[in-house]
C-alpha cells in the first residue's frame, strides 16, 4: 500500500498555553516549537470532555461521550464501537500503540494490533489500583497534590521514559526492515504519554530550571460569591479554597518542568524519525486529552470549561502536504483530528463519526467550515473522578464562533465572548443584549443531549459496574497490558 506514515503523539493534561509556540515566554519546548514552525497550530481546538477516559474514548471513536455512553473514568467503551485504529487497520495499516490509552475493561487494544507499553492502572474495574507511595492521592483532584509538590520524581515520568525508549526502538526496527527491503508499507504509531499530568513533581534539574521563573496565574480569582456556584462547591470539596503562594509557585514550577521534560522525549522521537529517513513522508499529530488549570481562576487540574482546561494543544506537521508555520483560529475538536488523520491516510471514515476532516480547510481548498465544538462533563455520584454530591454533575459547553456557553444542569449558565474577553472574566449570561445568543446556543446545546437521560443511563451502569468490580476482586484476572508502577518511583526530595 502507499500512503504517509503517521506518528500520533497524545499527552495527558497539557495546557494549550504552556508551549513556546503558544506564546509562553518561560517554558522551553524546542521540539514542539519545531513542529509548529514547520506545520499548523490549531489555536481553538477543544477536547470532548475535560476528563481523561471520556475524552480519550471520544477521540478514539470520533463520537461525543454521550454517543459512547462513556462519561466518567469508570465507564467502558464498547468493543463493538469502531475506532480510529480500526479504521486505520481497515485502510491497510497495522496500527501500533505504545503507552497511555486509559481504556477501561478487558479490551485494551480497541483496534490496535500491537501494544508495547500499557497504562499503570488496572485493566479491569475493581482491579488493584496503583500505589503512588509517598505521593498517594496526588494524582487526583485533591489538595494534597499542591502540598506535595516540588522537586522529586513522579512515576508518570518513569512511565513516559519507558514509552519513549520503546517507541524509539520500534522506529529504529522499522527503519532496519525498510532499509533491508523487508517492508515498504507505511507505519501508524500512536505514542501515549502521561506527562504533564500531576503529581506536580519534577526531577530536581527540571524543577530548578523553572523555580522562581514561572509567574503567578494570569487570571487569579479569590474564593468569593463572584465565582460560579458549581465552581465554588468544587473548590470547597477539593479543599482549595485557600492555596498559599508557596504552593502555587512550587506546583507551577514543577508543571513547567514536566512539560519541558515531555518535550525532550518528543525530541527523541523526532530524532529517530530523522535518523531513519522517515521525516519526509510522515504526518505528525501532537495533542492532549484536555488542558490544565494550573491555578488559573483559582482552580487546578482539569474538570472545567475554562479555556485552560477545555482547550487543548494541537499541532499538525506534514511536509509538502500542509502549510508551514501558520496558526489556524477556526474552532474545532479532537473529533475533527480523528477525521483529519483518517482522511490524510486515505482510510475509511468511521460511520458514526461526528468529526470533520480539516484537510480541505488547511489546504485552502475549501472555506466551508462551521466554527463549532462541544465539550461535556458528567460525573456519577458514585465512583466519580473527584468529590461529587449526591446529585451528580451534568454539564455541557458549546463554543460557536466568538461565543462560549457553559450549561450547568439546574444551575445558572455562563456566557463568554472570547474575542473580547479571552481570559473569561466577564460572564454575560444576564446581559439583556445577549438574550438571543443565550437562547440560540442553549437550544443547540440541549438538542440531542438530555441530562435526565444521562443520569438514568449512569444509574444502570452503576449496577453493572458493581458486578464487574466484584467479579474482578474475587477472580483477580490478569492485567494483560499494564505497566509496573511501583511506589518507590514516586517521591519528594527531602
Amino acid at each position: 500500500m502507499s500512503g504517509p506514515n503517521l506518528l500520533y503523539i497524545h499527552s495527558d493534561q497539557h495546557s494549550p498555553f504552556v508551549m513556546g509556540c503558544a506564546g509562553d515566554p518561560v517554558v522551553e519546548t524546542p521540539h514542539l516549537d519545531r513542529l509548529a514552525s514547520g506545520g499548523v497550530v490549531l489555536d481553538a481546538c477543544y477536547c470532548p470532555s475535560p476528563l481523561c477516559v471520556p475524552s480519550r474514548m471520544a477521540t478514539l471513536a470520533g463520537r461525543y461521550p454521550s454517543d459512547n455512553r462513556v462519561w466518567t473514568n469508570s465507564h467502558m467503551l464498547a468493543s463493538s464501537t469502531p475506532t480510529l485504529a480500526h479504521a486505520m487497520g481497515a485502510g491497510g495499516y497495522r496500527p501500533a500503540l505504545v503507552g497511555r490509552m486509559h481504556s477501561v475493561g478487558p479490551d485494551q487494544l480497541h483496534g490496535y494490533v500491537e501494544r508495547l507499553v500499557g497504562d499503570h492502572g488496572p485493566n479491569h474495574i475493581g482491579g488493584r489500583g496503583a500505589d503512588h507511595g509517598d505521593l498517594s492521592g496526588t494524582a487526583g483532584p485533591s489538595r494534597v497534590s499542591l502540598t506535595k509538590s516540588g522537586p522529586g520524581q513522579s512515576a508518570y515520568q518513569v512511565h513516559d521514559e519507558d514509552v519513549t525508549a520503546a517507541s524509539v526502538d520500534w522506529l529504529n526496527r522499522y527503519g532496519v526492515r525498510r532499509r533491508a527491503g523487508q517492508t515498504e508499507d507505511p507505519f501508524s504509531l500512536s505514542v501515549g504519554y502521561m506527562l504533564p499530568h500531576q503529581p506536580f513533581v519534577a526531577r530536581a534539574e527540571d524543577y530548578e530550571r523553572y523555580a522562581g521563573r514561572v509567574g503567578p496565574p494570569r487570571t487569579p480569582v479569590a474564593f468569593s460569591d463572584a465565582l460560579h456556584p458549581h465552581l465554588r462547591d468544587w473548590r470547597s470539596r477539593c479543599g482549595i479554597e485557600e492555596v498559599t503562594e508557596e504552593e502555587i509557585a512550587r506546583a507551577r514550577a514543577a508543571y513547567w518542568g514536566l512539560v519541558d521534560r515531555m518535550d525532550r522525549m518528543i525530541g527523541q522521537l523526532l530524532a529517530a524519525l530523522e535518523q531513519n529517513d522517515l521525516l519526509h513522508n510522515t504526518l505528525i499529530v501532537y495533542t492532549s486529552d484536555h488542558g490544565e488549570q494550573v491555578g488559573e481562576h483559582g482552580l487546578w487540574w482539569k474538570q472545567t470549561f475554562y479555556e485552560d482546561s477545555a482547550r487543548i494543544p494541537a499541532i499538525l506537521w506534514w511536509p509538502s502536504q500542509l502549510p508551514s508555520g501558520i496558526h489556524c483560529d477556526r474552532v474545532c475538536s479532537s473529533l475533527d483530528l480523528n477525521a483529519t488523520m483518517l482522511d490524510a491516510l486515505n482510510c475509511p471514515s468511521l460511520p458514526e463519526s461526528r468529526g470533520r476532516s480539516m484537510l480541505p480547510l488547511l489546504r485552502n481548498e475549501s472555506q466551508t467550515w462551521e466554527d463549532v465544538a462541544f465539550c461535556e462533563f458528567c460525573l456519577d455520584p458514585a465512583g466519580a473522578a473527584g468529590p461529587v454530591g449526591e446529585e451528580g454533575v451534568f454539564q455541557r459547553m458549546i463554543r460557536c464562533g466568538e461565543w462560549k456557553l457553559n450549561y450547568y444542569h439546574q444551575q445558572p449558565s455562563q456566557l463568554f465572548n472570547l474575542q473580547e474577553d479571552p481570559r473569561e472574566t466577564n460572564d454575560r449570561i444576564a446581559d439583556p443584549d445577549c438574550a438571543d445568543v443565550v437562547s440560540e446556543l442553549t437550544e443547540r446545546l440541549l438538542d440531542g443531549w438530555n441530562p435526565d437521560d444521562i443520569a438514568e443511563h449512569m444509574a444502570h451502569q452503576r449496577l453493572d459496574r458493581e458486578i464487574l468490580a466484584r467479579w474482578a476482586r474475587q477472580t483477580e484476572p490478569e492485567d494483560e497490558f499494564r505497566w509496573d508502577l511501583r511506589p518507590e518511583m514516586d517521591y519528594i526530595d527531602p
